[in-house]
């Protein structure tokens, strides 16, 4: 029987990734996201309708994502998996220097779309038996400076996902938070405004962790057998580990 995943926010990195390593494996897939034209060309590359089928977005509008799901055609209503990966982080300055709408667009985004999709999929996912994977961060552990509220979003990510696994015992569906380190995607340009050197210089020599490998964690959680469920996953670069505690001295 082929199985059904849903994966959000597949127009570039993680989720197009994730798309591509599905497919090869015989799933079919449904691919979210904002620009039309990206979806587009994802599901010609993939194979066309037969295996692929695209939902046009803002993973911000529950009305939106409710109507989209709502007219799934039959091949694709089916759905075995809910790869939650559309999110974004916007800015590096420390929270005084912030702007405000940025801290509310992550919110809205990382944290309010992804718990609306997961709710308007549960019934699904339920009578499916399936799964649930949620793209959170490193930063859901590990503060740094200029992390705030991206940090705190994907905090909230991996205890949404610890909560409804707790909620979800006995209906079989599994739910995994991903926590993934220094990667390189499109992500950087976003959350730098589509600064090219400030991304060039974060991964310069550092062997980051490529879309993917994050895809093939995702499809090794997927598909293990029915009764084993990974709680989280933490995934870093080797060229990645941690610092000594920050310490602020004063002078003289």
């Amino acid at each position: 029987m082929t199985k059904t995943a849903l994966i959000t926010g597949a127009t570039s990195g993680f989720g197009a990734a994730t798309a591509r390593r599905f497919v090869k494996e015989g799933w079919k897939v449904i691919v979210t996201g904002r620009r039309a034209e990206r979806l587009d060309a994802l599901v010609d590359e993939l194979g066309g309708a037969t295996v692929a089928h695209a939902l046009c977005f803002d993973i911000q509008d529950a009305d939106a994502i409710q109507v989209a799901v709502d007219g799934l055609p039959a091949d694709f209503a089916d759905v075995d998996l809910l790869v939650n990966n559309a999110g974004l982080a916007l800015g590096t300055a420390p929270a005084q220097e912030c702007k405000l709408s940025d801290w509310m667009t992550m919110i809205d985004t990382n944290n309010k779309g992804l718990v609306a999709i997961t709710r308007i999929m549960l019934d699904k996912l339920i009578e499916r038996k399936g799964a649930i994977v949620n793209l959170a961060s490193i930063a859901s552990n590990w503060p740094y400076p200029g992390g705030n509220v991206y940090g705190a979003t994907k905090a909230f990510v991996q205890q949404f996902s610890l909560g409804i696994r707790c909620d979800l015992a006995g209906t079989g569906v599994r739910v995994t938070s991903i926590e993934p380190g220094l990667c390189e995607s499109e992500f950087t340009l976003v959350r730098t405004g589509g600064n090219k050197e400030a991304y060039d210089k974060l991964y310069k020599g550092a062997d980051p962790i490529q879309p993917e490998d994050i895809a093939e964690s995702i499809f090794w959680v997927a598909n293990l057998p029915a009764h084993v469920n990974v709680n989280s996953l933490e995934v870093m670069p080797v060229s990645q580990s941690w610092s000594p505690f920050a310490i602020h001295r004063k002078e003289g």
